[in-house]
């Protein structure tokens, strides 16, 4: 099962897709569409998910990129698949090269897609807590114009993450987050339990959108660790489990 953004659906000639854990071949924990290339899962199992979703976004697995995630405000850009085995550390990755499908994976941590239709520029990044408060959204969108995207021209759709009702933090966290940037305590609720808080990840990463002059957002809207059809790095802690899966979200310009 895949999830879409109705804004990226009416452009055309692209294809986009936020995966769920739903239609692979993995079992137990990982079960069963696990995308996770870092985790512990069978690694023919993973290669074979893999290409199960690079069928469905319309393209061979060799032209199905990600990078090797380190939590970073770094994006780079793709013009082919990757030579030899290694991926850039990197946390986004940008293309106009058409046929060749970009994605990041995540399991709570906030995917992004992007999109300049009339530049006909990508971007995919994953921006977890530490990429939203250091710069992930901007060095995507700062790739972009690199290629000849316009940010006023910039849709993006925020994929499935954990959720405020979700994300309890300790007053350390928000703290650090303050010292920052005052305004991000909008960001935080008190929580039931005593000095912690709720954090708003899906707000943040629409706030740096803003910020960064992309105004077209669509937000999907579904909370990773409640909802079990998603990988939860959060869920599978709380259930003491050794591992998570993960799942990915791509893009592609259509040839």
């Amino acid at each position: 099962m895949t999830l879409g953004s109705p804004l990226l659906s009416a452009i055309p000639g692209l294809r986009h897709a936020f995966f769920s854990r739903e239609g692979g071949v993995s079992q137990g924990i990982y079960a069963a569409l696990n995308g996770g290339l870092g985790s512990n899962d069978d690694p023919a199992n993973v290669a074979e998910n893999r290409r199960r979703m690079a069928e469905q976004m319309g393209v061979m697995p060799p032209h199905f990129l990600g990078v090797h995630q380190i939590h970073s405000p770094d994006a780079v850009v793709a013009t082919g698949p990757w030579e030899g085995a290694s991926r850039p550390r990197a946390d986004a990755l940008v293309t106009r090269t058409e046929g060749l499908a970009i994605g990041v994976t995540a399991a709570d941590c906030g995917p992004i897609l992007f999109v300049d239709p009339n530049a006909r520029v990508i971007g995919a990044a994953h921006a977890g807590w530490k990429g939203a408060l250091t710069g992930i959204v901007e060095s995507t969108v700062e790739a972009m114009e690199k290629l000849g995207a316009e940010r006023a021209g910039i849709v993006a759709a925020i994929g499935p993450l954990i959720r405020q009702h979700s994300y309890e933090v300790g007053n350390e966290f928000v703290e650090r987050f303050v010292e920052a940037d005052a305004e991000n305590a909008l960001f935080f609720l008190p929580a039931p339990r005593e000095g912690h808080a709720m954090f708003d990840l899906a707000g943040l990463i629409r706030k740096r959108l803003e910020n960064a002059g992309v105004l077209m957002i669509d937000d999907i809207g579904v909370d990773t660790y409640s909802d079990e059809r998603f990988f939860s790095y959060r869920r599978s802690v709380h259930r003491q489990e050794p591992d998570y899966g993960r799942h990915v979200h791509a893009i592609v310009l259509e040839r």
